[in-house]
């Protein structure tokens, strides 16, 4: 159930035009400031885990491993994603509270 509150806010978030999706765009918006949050799905390769971990611990932005990047990709309107950026602010702390509840839940 939250895994589909999630998908629906990203949704929502790309349908009011903020999103930044794929690699190169989700890194953009990281270092200009833009993004509030990152999610990277959780099959994307280590590296490109391990790149975008580190970049957010440096810029001090959420980051979520998160869904398939099929679901990401299908949440956005896209074939498959491996991540993602929200860009405005009070859709990534409404996603960010959906990852929250999730983690208590577990």
């Amino acid at each position: 159930m939250r895994k589909d509150s999630v998908l629906s806010l990203v949704s929502i978030a790309k349908k009011a035009g903020k999103v930044a999706a794929g690699e190169f765009q989700t890194e953009q918006a990281v270092k200009s400031g833009k993004a509030g949050l990152v999610i990277v799905s959780e099959d994307a390769s280590d590296n490109t885990k391990k790149k975008f971990q580190n970049m957010c611990d440096f810029y001090r932005i959420p980051v979520f491993f998160y869904g398939a990047k099929e679901q990401l990709g299908a949440a956005i309107g896209c074939e498959f994603r491996a991540s993602l950026a929200v860009t405005d602010e009070g859709l990534s702390r409404s996603i960010e509270k959906r990852f929250e509840c999730k983690g208590r839940e577990v």
